[in-house]
Parts: C-alpha cells; structure tokens; sequence
C-alpha cells in the first residue's frame, strides 16, 4: 500500500516534468528531421535558457513565464547566429564535422558560462501555489509549464504545416535538392529551423529553471534525456517527442516508488539500447 500510495503520489509530477522533458527533445530531433545534425550545443542552451529565467526574474523583475516570450526570441537568434557561424561551413561534410562543431560550440559556452557564473548552482525562488487532486499536491509551477510547452507544441505544429516557411522547412527536411529546384531559399530555412530548434532548447530551459537548482552545467543531464525521448518519439518527428517525453516522466514517476532512485537512469538507458537495436 505503501509503494501505490508513493506512486500516485509521485506519477502525476512526472507526466508534468515529462512534458517539459519533451519541448528540449522537441529542439533536438527538429534539427536532426531537417539536417541531420546532432547538435550537442543542445545542452548548453538549455542551461542558458535556465540562466535567461534567473536575470529576468531577479533583475528585472518579470514573471518567468511572462519571460518566456523574450527568451524564446532570444533563443531563436541565438540559434541563427550558431549556425551561421558554426554549422552552415559543415552542413554537407560529413556527420563527425558538424559533431566537432556543436562540441566546439558546446565548449565554447560552457567556458565563457563557467567563467562569467562560475558552476554554483542556481536558484529561481517563484512559487505558483498548489493544487490537490485527491490526495496528490501538483505544484504550480510543473502545471504551468506543461501548459506552456502544450502551447509551444501547438504553435510548432501550426507552424509547420499551416504557414508557407514550415511548409518550405518539411518541403528541406524531405528532400533538400528538389526544394532547392523549386525555388526554396534552403540556406535560410536551415538557419530557420537551427533556430527554431535552439528556442525550444531554450525555452525548455526556463521552465526547467523554475522547478530545480541549475547551474552552467546542468544542461547536459537534459540534453542526454533529450537523445532518449528521441528516440522513444522517433528521430525527426518534433510533435513525436512530445509523446517520448511523457513516456520518460511516467518511467521517472513509477520507478521511484519500486526502487532506488539511482536506478532511474539505467533504465531508462537500457530502454534506450533496446530501442535502438530493434
């Protein structure tokens, strides 16, 4: 009785997390469905997207989730500047190139993080109040958040396939050339979509911020989780990682009330594994 009363205590909160877990995914496999690059600076723009939430909280004073709208922005050019910079010399070589160059990307802004706000951790004091439902408490902010990230998804999906740039992105994402043929502008529309990708990273970030402690490494736990929903969604289906996000958070909320919390990882890596050689 013990362990059913731990996990309905605990499943509710990992269906919310799993919908935050799912937005960083949702970045991920965005840029993998239309360049098949695996940007490993995905990691690092989550934390900065956590960081965005700290100084628009405590500096400027905004609700964070008012700040989302600035820091999905900011994300958003961030992206475009990474890989205008970074991705658009490699985006036809081959795949170990565009690898070494999000890692470089990856280390530069650990580097200048690390040295700007050095690796203690964090925190972002916001409280959304709560809510029972039976005799489970949902906190706030985690309802908050997967209403903001149900948002987010909605608008990609519009996006993508109700607007003449998310068209012309599917239209790169299925055959680069043949848009190419038809007029698309492919350059600009990679861009667009690395930075499309980048925001969601971001914004995933400042949700995440309002939940847990951060610092400038703490991006790369969620951007390990981001390869998992992955591939549990399927590698190049945005709206997909949604659904693999949700599946990671019901995993984080059952395993817990089972077992030892160390072992939420290996799990969820096994899962991975097997997975991949299906």
């Amino acid at each position: 009785m013990q362990q059913i009363g731990l996990l309905l205590a605990s499943l509710p909160d990992g269906i919310l997390l799993g919908f935050v877990y799912g937005l960083a995914a949702m970045g991920l496999t965005l840029i993998w469905g239309v360049m098949n690059v695996i940007n490993l600076s995905h990691g690092p723009i989550i934390a900065l997207g956590m960081f965005s939430t700290f100084f628009v909280y405590t500096k400027l004073g905004l609700n964070p989730y008012v700040g989302v709208i600035p820091i999905a922005v900011l994300g958003l050019l961030v992206g475009i500047l990474i890989y205008t910079v970074a991705v658009h010399r490699v985006i036809n070589a081959p795949h170990l190139s565009s690898l070494l160059a999000t890692f470089s990307v990856n280390m530069i802004i650990i580097g200048l993080g690390t040295a700007a706000l050095t690796t203690s951790p964090y925190n972002v004091d916001f409280s959304a109040g709560s809510f029972k439902l039976g005799s489970t408490t949902l906190l706030g902010t985690r309802l908050i958040a997967a209403l903001v990230t149900m948002l987010f998804t909605g608008g990609l999906y519009l996006f993508l396939y109700r607007t003449r740039p998310g068209k012309y992105i599917r239209a790169v994402a299925n055959n680069r050339a043949a848009a190419e043929l038809m007029g698309i502008p492919s350059t600009r529309i990679l861009a667009l979509s690395f930075g499309l990708g980048t925001m969601l990273a971001a914004v995933s970030g400042a949700l995440i911020a309002t939940f847990f402690p951060f610092s400038i490494l703490a991006g790369g736990g969620y951007e390990v989780k981001s390869f998992v929903i992955g591939v549990l969604g399927g590698l190049g289906n945005p709206i997909g990682a949604l659904f693999g996000g949700l599946i990671l958070g019901v995993l984080e909320g059952i395993i817990p009330a089972f077992m030892e919390t160390s072992w939420v990882p290996v799990i969820e890596f096994a899962l991975f594994v097997v997975i991949l050689s299906t």
